[in-house]
């Protein structure tokens, strides 16, 4: 669920070309069937790389794939192990107090996640290759003219998050549930988190309403709603993982990675990728906000990032506002 400086491993909107409820394809081959044509980007902080590769069919015919491996966070239980256990331990300096060693710990210390997106379209490979970023500052005026526009011609599916509201897929991985059609939303573990773990804890609130795309939809008819999540999420938290709600960052990102409303919950010391202030909108001001103006977010602008080859940056460049 659901982006480097997105080197999150963030849920794909997959592109589901006949609707189906279940999703295709990474299930249906072996890591071992990819050949990897380049590298599409890499991020030593979040020890995460990105690949292109492609999948060779009976026919001989090749289709993209996306993989992106990264590493997995170290468990507490298990540190111990990771210097009891043999291993190659290479010493690369030693300068007084201070030593240096290359470990090559064993298979099950040693943990890499990696997640598919296949048949990748181009849209999801250009999404991953490395490109310079450039802040939008964004009037409602941009928003209607030029951002709204572009949003309503994407091809883009969000069946996905259908699927989950509907209990079509992930049923098992709820962590609570309001189904008040209206105020209600369900809230699930982010792809992102392994959940053996608590230092990198995310979830994700996806709201009921289908019919608020982002911030720039809110008004104070949604407070209740909004309420609901903040409180309710918190409250979720800590009955199952036992993280108080002062632990917690809970915020929407503008713009959205897809077009539906939802909410990130991440452990406070966690540096999750799409926090930075010029993406991420505290909950709890985007309430004061609301309360304070119903408006608020039909008349502020709004500052984003958006890389260069993002069609989106091609539409704000065409209008002169870059």
């Amino acid at each position: 669920m659901a982006e480097g400086p997105q080197p999150k491993r963030k849920r794909e909107e997959e592109e589901q070309k006949n609707g189906g409820d279940a999703p295709q394809g990474a299930a249906a081959f072996a890591l071992s069937d990819l050949r990897v044509r380049r590298v599409l980007r890499e991020s030593a902080r979040d020890k995460t790389v990105f690949l292109h590769a492609e999948r060779t069919g009976l026919s001989g015919e090749g289709t993209d794939a996306v993989v992106i491996l990264e590493k997995t966070p170290f468990q507490e239980e298990k540190i111990p192990d990771l210097l009891k256990k043999p291993m190659n331990a290479e010493l690369q300096m030693h300068n007084d107090i201070y030593c240096t060693f290359y470990l090559s710990p064993p298979p099950e210390l040693s943990e890499i996640k990696a997640t598919v997106v296949y048949p990748a379209t181009e849209k999801h490979i250009q999404k991953y290759l490395r490109q310079e970023v450039h802040l939008i500052r964004e009037t409602w005026e941009d928003y209607k003219n030029i951002t709204l526009p572009f949003i309503q011609s994407q091809s883009f599916s969000i069946q996905w998050v259908y699927n989950i509201l509907e209990k079509k897929a992930e049923a098992d991985r709820i962590v609570h549930e309001n189904p008040d059609p209206s105020n209600g939303f369900v809230l699930v573990p982010d792809l992102k988190w392994n959940q053996n773990q608590l230092d990198d804890l995310y979830l994700i609130a996806l709201v009921h309403r289908r019919e608020i795309k982002s911030l720039r939809d809110l008004t104070a008819e949604h407070l209740p709603l909004l309420r609901n999540v903040l409180q309710e999420g918190k409250e979720a938290i800590v009955k199952r993982f036992g993280v108080p709600g002062s632990q917690l960052r809970i915020y929407l990102h503008y713009q959205p990675s897809y077009h539906h409303l939802h909410v990130h919950f991440t452990a406070l010391g966690y540096d999750a990728p799409g926090s930075s202030v010029e993406r991420a909108h505290l909950l709890a001001d985007v309430i004061d906000n609301l309360a304070m103006d119903s408006m608020y977010y039909q008349k502020r602008a709004l500052t984003f990032p958006l890389r260069a080859d993002e069609p989106l940056f091609k539409k704000f460049q065409e209008a002169g506002k870059v």
